[in-house]
């Protein structure tokens, strides 16, 4: 039996008088591939300040079957944000330096680094397929190679799940095929749990598990299959507007 990461009961948010999520609930379990989908605004970021502890929301949340409110075991949590948003490319930075830092989450940020950082640094890259670029300058990556060391840096602190948000925004079209597929190992051979949070209506979906997608308030949460069987029409009525692949 799958041990449950992530249950949602209930939750809703507001920010003044705007109601942004309304009882939400779902749940994640060791091994999903969770795609979390909807229009942008749909609370979609929301949701998951919420997972993170960030904030506080009405409703019953467990993080690895323990009330958020006392969960203490942070380093299992994994979590890269948008990248245009999450660092600065210009810092003088190597690869190595951007991944080693991923550890003082697990280590703390005044105790000193474990005798294998080296080793774990070159492990977390090789994870995501970057383990050649280790003396390389940050910001002289492409941005979809960026994202794939910022997972590395989550990946360090050897996390149970790891939640990315929007992960391919700046990954040139061309390759997020391949960033899926290196998701898909991520989850399928290093046994990682992922939860993906995108506004693109064409996921693809042969990496994806299951699927929630979210405007508001959970409209579906299944198997990616049965996602897949949904009229398109139904889908385009969810985002309240015409949508079309890009």
């Amino acid at each position: 039996m799958k041990k449950p990461f992530v249950e949602l009961e209930n939750i809703s948010f507001k920010y003044g008088s705007n109601l942004v999520l309304n009882n939400v609930s779902l749940k994640v379990e060791e091994g999903d591939f969770l795609a979390l989908i909807g229009p942008n605004g749909s609370g979609k970021s929301t949701l998951l300040k919420i997972i993170l502890g960030l904030l506080k929301a009405k409703g019953e949340i467990k993080l690895f079957d323990e009330p958020i409110s006392s969960f203490q075991h942070w380093e299992w949590v994994g979590y890269v944000s948008q990248k245009s948003n999450a660092f600065n490319t210009a810092f003088p930075a190597t690869v190595k330096e951007v991944v080693q830092s991923g550890l003082t989450k697990k280590v703390g940020l005044f105790k000193r680094m474990p005798k294998d950082a080296k080793k774990r640094v070159y492990d977390a890259l090789a994870a995501v397929g970057m383990e050649q670029f280790l003396h390389r300058n940050i910001g002289e990556l492409s941005g979809g190679q960026q994202q794939r060391v910022f997972i590395a840096r989550a990946l360090i602190a050897e996390p149970k799940l790891l939640v990315l948000d929007e992960p391919t925004v700046g990954v040139d079209i061309k390759n997020v095929q391949s960033f899926y597929d290196m998701l898909e190992e991520l989850n399928k051979k290093h046994h990682l749990t992922i939860i993906l949070v995108t506004h693109d209506i064409e996921t693809p979906s042969h990496q994806i598990s299951h699927v929630a997608f979210l405007n508001q308030r959970i409209l579906f949460y299944g198997e990616m299959e049965k996602y897949n069987q949904l009229p398109k029409e139904q889908i385009y009525e969810w985002y309240g507007h015409s949508v079309r692949a890009v």
